[in-house]
């Protein structure tokens, strides 16, 4: 298996010494959330750490065509990619937190179809037309690679279509797994490949601790975090047991945006207790508990064809996660 980390840029001085933590404890790749109204800028963050390491492959993930148009995208991960000679990627998704903290909604299934396209020809040199008008950016000359993050069916087959790799959210318990792979399937005979050919990453909340109890209770708000996004267009296909339905929307209702995958006692952290999903949503989307707990978690993914996953660091302490989970959990899933 091969993991990759996600983080959010809080803090832009720490960033050179936890890439180079991140490249020296064997991960493949470190992703950077795109939300302006939460964290520093995305791409800054992204270059500094790409000055920092020489393996890393970098990316954000995932940014959007809601807040950034496509030609200011294309042209900030041409030249993430020129820093840092080859390595980046584009990790590109409906919207979230950066959306919604601008008054703004989650983009449609065509918009994000055709913003694929867009980019594709724009690191092409070629010129679009976007909104009426003809764009560019003709300086770019090596088309950086677009992984479509989706948590749906629809999205899922999108990205087997179209997209050069997929960042999976919609969750890691044995049907979710299975769907996905499927609809993935599904999309890339639609392209006119299979689902091998694409570059898949499976998202999962993550922590190590010496008790499963402590480690989903540290990230129960990013447990709310993917039961707001991955159920918020719709629960049709996506296997919710029905008596899960009303909370979940009750858990959307009310969920804080201003405080999206924030540590610490936020309002987004205690809903899943008080509306009973906590247990469901970590089986569901995490990859959480002791070293030992997570490494059979992970074997049990590895035998239903998952290879890469996508942790995320939303902990009170990267480093000692990192640390940990390289030295206490990759061991024992890495032949």
């Amino acid at each position: 298996m091969r993991f990759g980390l996600t983080i959010v840029p809080d803090g832009v001085g720490a960033l050179p010494g936890l890439a180079r933590l991140v490249e020296e404890h064997g991960y493949d790749l470190l992703g950077m959330a795109d939300s302006q109204s939460l964290y520093r800028e995305a791409y800054v963050s992204l270059a500094v750490c790409a000055q920092a390491s020489t393996r890393l492959r970098l990316g954000p993930t995932v940014t959007n065509p809601v807040t950034r148009h496509l030609a200011v995208t294309a042209s900030a991960i041409a030249t993430l990619d020129e820093l840092s000679q080859g390595r980046a990627f584009l990790g590109l998704g409906s919207g979230d937190s950066a959306v919604y903290n601008l008054g703004r909604r989650m983009t449609t299934l065509e918009t994000l179809r055709g913003s694929i396209v867009a980019l594709r020809a724009l690191m092409r040199g070629e010129r679009v037309e976007l909104d009426g008008h003809t764009v560019h950016a003709q300086w770019i000359r090596r088309p950086v690679p677009i992984w479509l993050a989706a948590e749906g069916p629809r999205t899922l087959e999108l990205a087997g279509e179209l997209a050069d790799g997929v960042i999976v959210g919609t969750g890691l318990t044995a049907e979710a797994v299975d769907d996905a792979l499927a609809c993935l399937e599904r999309g890339a005979r639609l392209g006119g490949r299979a689902a091998r050919d694409l570059d898949v990453w499976w998202f999962a909340k993550s922590n190590v601790c010496e008790d499963r109890e402590r480690a989903v209770g540290e990230i129960k708000m990013a447990l709310a975090a993917s039961a707001n996004h991955a159920f918020r267009a719709t629960l049709d296909g996506k296997h919710v047991p029905q008596r899960y339905h009303d909370a979940i929307r009750e858990l959307q209702r009310r969920y804080a945006f201003h405080q999206h995958e924030q540590l610490g006692a936020t309002v987004n952290a205690t809903l899943t207790d008080e509306l009973g999903l906590t247990a469901y949503l970590a089986d569901r989307f995490a990859v959480a508990g002791t070293a030992d707990d997570c490494a059979a978690q992970l074997a049990a993914l590895r035998a239903r064809g998952v290879t890469r996953v996508l942790l995320t660091a939303f902990v009170p302490d990267r480093a000692r996660f990192i640390r940990e989970f390289a030295t206490a959990v990759m061991p024992q899933v890495r032949d």
